[in-house]
């Protein structure tokens, strides 16, 4: 932007237009923050990696401190726009309920509607337009968790919430069921202020992790995470693991069902998010028997079709091993014993060995 264009700008008023706009385009809070990060915020990010709790998550290590330098992602950049969107599903079956039903599939509830990339990418840059309409911002990049980004730290910073001990952004409003998503831009707007955290001593989200994946309060081992072993890791589940991760087989809710801020929350009133192909209230048995077809088909537009058919039969395998050892379970697997894939194989096998080694505690 040139500097006549710039002194032509009231940023306060600005900024407080984009807030209106954000809101006119379906976002729930917005708040603005500098685009920049303590140095302490690189230092708890680079010993996390140096103690790989990453996982697989290669592209974490990839691109290193560029997650706390917003600036060099998009140069010249004095701001982030945060927003966030609430995405609990009003009218899907209760999580708990689902849960305690082992045979039925439980998949996280942000991931029952279509893919959240799309529906914030699209809302963000249509509000980007507005403000390069307005103030000519020669620099503006929108991201929706596609790109090294510390989204939560700097939401936090803003004051759009701030990290809980589950290391995800509360809110006192919506908990933490939200999505977010930024605006990094060259413009100066004026800064939001941050918010103190209100966990105080409870503890409650690491306590009901069912894998103790979270460490530490703020700490988070990823390999030990189900939204880890289910979404992101490619290969073989680790043995000790499967067991925990009961009917889970995309995702796990438990550390925000738990939070009492999220008695808070509600639901969403964003269309594209409610429950498709009734996947709040699904048999294990049900889903295991879709054909690659009926995957692709099915999940066309929602968040777990990028983890592919494979994955998708390796959870379900785990969660099988898992449930009752109805005639159905056992059918289903040995439906799948001699599947193409290795990895599928291998966590079938599990499965019927699980029910086998209960068939013999019981007769025993």
């Amino acid at each position: 932007m040139t500097e006549s264009k710039m002194q032509n700008v009231d940023y306060p008023e600005l900024a407080a237009q984009i807030k209106a706009w954000a809101q006119e385009l379906g976002f729930d809070g917005v708040r603005i923050t500098r685009a920049e990060l303590p140095p302490e915020a690189g230092e708890r990010l680079q010993a996390w990696l140096d103690a790989g709790h990453h996982g697989e998550m290669d592209y974490m290590a990839r691109h290193g401190l560029m997650r706390v330098r917003p600036a060099e992602l998009v140069p010249g950049a004095l701001s982030v726009i945060s927003v966030r969107m609430n995405y609990w599903p009003g009218e899907a079956r209760a999580a708990e309920s689902v849960l305690a039903e082992p045979g039925v599939a439980y998949l996280s509830r942000y991931a029952l509607g279509r893919d959240y990339h799309k529906v914030l990418r699209k809302r963000l840059q249509a509000l980007s337009e507005r403000v390069r309409a307005v103030a000519d911002a020669q620099g503006a990049r929108v991201f929706t968790d596609s790109a090294p980004i510390a989204e939560v730290a700097l939401a936090a910073q803003g004051g759009l919430g701030w990290r809980g001990k589950h290391t995800l952004l509360l809110n006192r409003e919506q908990g933490s069921l939200f999505f977010l998503g930024e605006i990094v831009t060259d413009l100066p707007l004026p800064e939001d202020y941050e918010e103190p955290a209100h966990c105080g001593s409870c503890t409650r989200c690491i306590t009901a992790c069912p894998t103790q994946a979270i460490i530490a309060p703020y700490q988070l081992d990823a390999r030990r995470c189900i939204s880890y072993l289910t979404i992101e890791l490619s290969g073989a589940i680790p043995e000790a693991l499967r067991p925990l991760i009961g009917n889970r087989v995309y995702g796990c809710d438990d550390c925000q069902l738990v939070c009492p801020w999220n008695r808070f929350a509600v639901a969403s009133h964003e269309a594209d998010f409610a429950v498709r192909h009734g996947l709040d209230d699904v048999s294990l048995v049900e889903l295991f028997g879709w054909s690659e077809d009926e995957f692709n088909q099915r999940m066309a537009g929602s968040p777990i079709y990028r983890i592919g058919y494979e994955r998708w039969l390796r959870n379900l395998a785990v969660g099988l091993g898992n449930a009752p050892g109805t005639p159905e379970v056992m059918a289903a697997l040995q439906a799948r014993s001699s599947h193409d894939s290795a990895l599928v194989r291998e966590h079938v096998a599990w499965a019927l060995a699980q029910h086998g080694g209960r068939a013999s505690r019981q007769e025993g």
